[in-house]
């Protein structure tokens, strides 16, 4: 390990791909049509599980307040991106699931990450891409509740 990466914490580690990542599929999302979503609404959108998802499980999964995950969707909304629908478990309750528009965007979405991935891989090697991702996962059962 050389002196600039002994001064690196694992967390930031972790989050500086991450950042990369995001900002090659916010760019690519954007230059395909999609230039209309930010950074927030990514985040919370990216949560909508396919079955759809009540608002007070995004924003406790994205850990903001429901006021702020309510404004966020709200926007996603008024771009096509999610639709509110009845909960079919609960009358009163609604669930954001992926409109039309946003499904298309997490199809394109998902291409975008593949080659990000694809990149990494052929910088690291299958071997080592294959272990940071196993890593990763062990490391999720405890970090992510939501696993």
């Amino acid at each position: 390990m050389d002196a600039e990466e002994s001064e690196l914490n694992t967390g930031l580690l972790l989050f500086i791909p991450y950042r990369e990542m995001e900002r090659r599929v916010f760019a690519e999302l954007a230059a395909l049509g999609y230039d209309d979503i930010t950074f927030s609404q990514g985040r919370l959108f990216q949560r909508v599980a396919p079955g759809g998802s009540r608002l007070t499980d995004l924003a406790e999964q994205a850990r903001i307040t429901k006021q702020s995950a309510g404004f966020l969707i709200d926007r996603l909304v008024e771009t096509g991106y999610v639709e509110r629908v009845p909960d079919p478990t609960d009358a009163r309750a609604r669930l954001i699931r992926a409109a039309p528009r946003g499904e298309r965007a997490i199809v394109a979405a998902a291409g975008i990450v593949a080659r990000v991935e694809a990149e990494w891989t052929a910088h690291l090697g299958a071997r080592d891409m294959a272990a940071l991702r196993r890593i990763l996962t062990r490391l999720r059962t405890i970090t992510d509740p939501y696993a």
